[in-house]
């Protein structure tokens, strides 16, 4: 209770401190207080789960939800966030879900992954066309124009094609590419690690939802393992979605206009989709940067490509 009251009137304070400073000022302290937030959890999990936004965290973090609900008999219709799972069942650990925007930099360590060193850690990744294309929907029909400005996307209402969107040094595939870098680099120091790749979890998700459970010290039940994997499944999700089913967890699986496919959190359900939106020669500019630019390590090169029968359906949530 005293943490929350702390948070909201950090919150408060931020904003009206804003109202007099620029917005170049603003977003700083913005960003430091979503970083203090941040790092609060961080010192206080058993788990970080790792993910560049649009990876897949959603989905994945509904089959985990699930998977305690029925463990556990849990209320439906949440999700876990924090620690809310954890106060209801003390078996259940606290994970901090982060996608890393702002933590490393209130920790004062911006430019390694050294608090990730001695922390058990699960990594999600998705091939980087795949994220930018998905980045694309969330800026154009989901992210609140204060996010845009405060993540240095387009401004609101600007116009910029899909194709210049990807390609774009802000953001885009060379942002996503960075990050993967990052983690290819520093792997091998980080003493307790689960990688999890998009691309497997859509192809055996039982198998890997095994591994995932497994490392977060769950008692796998096989039964339970499947029936969160049908739970989650794309059809189900989107009519979850549409009949706000997660109202109890505020907003993150809504759309933001009903009537509109885009702007729903679990969007096209295909690995590989990005394809869809480009012609021959982009796609081939496209793949050209992430072989080019991106580290060998998660398979996303072509180089390294796994087999096409690995490669399956999917959902951008």
């Amino acid at each position: 209770m005293i943490h929350l009251i702390a948070k909201r009137l950090t919150k408060w304070g931020v904003r009206f401190v804003s109202l007099f400073v620029s917005p170049e000022r603003s977003h700083d302290l913005e960003r430091w207080r979503r970083g203090r937030e941040d790092a609060w959890k961080y010192r206080r999990c058993d788990y970080v789960f790792v993910s560049y936004g649009k990876s897949g965290r959603t989905w994945v973090r509904v089959m985990i939800s699930r998977y305690f609900q029925q463990a556990y008999r849990l209320p439906e219709g949440i999700i876990m966030g924090f620690d809310n799972f954890h106060k209801l069942e003390k078996a259940i650990p606290r994970i901090f879900f982060t996608h890393d925007n702002y933590l490393r930099r209130f920790l004062g360590h911006p430019d390694t992954l050294e608090d990730f060193y001695g922390r058990k850690t699960v990594l999600l990744v998705r091939s980087p066309q795949d994220v930018a294309v998905s980045q694309f929907f969330q800026w154009k029909f989901r992210m609140r124009p204060y996010k845009k400005a405060l993540n240095a996307y387009p401004e609101h209402g600007q116009e910029v094609s899909i194709y210049d969107f990807v390609m774009k040094e802000e953001q885009g595939m060379r942002r996503i590419i960075g990050a993967l870098n990052r983690w290819t680099e520093e792997l091998a120091k980080i003493e307790q690690l689960l990688i999890v790749r998009y691309e497997d979890l859509r192809s055996h998700p039982e198998r890997e939802l095994v591994r995932l459970m497994a490392f977060l010290g769950a008692s796998v039940d096989p039964a339970i393992i499947a029936e969160a994997v049908e739970f989650a499944s794309v059809e189900n999700l989107r009519k979850m979605e549409a009949d706000n089913h997660f109202w109890r967890s505020g907003s993150r699986i809504q759309p933001r206009d009903a009537s509109n496919p885009d702007s729903y959190k679990v969007r096209k359900a295909k690995v590989g989709g990005y394809r869809d939106y480009f012609d021959d020669e982009q796609i081939a500019a496209i793949d050209a940067m992430v072989d080019r630019d991106l580290l060998p390590g998660f398979g996303y090169t072509s180089a390294e490509s796994p087999a096409p029968e690995t490669v399956a359906a999917g959902t951008s949530a």
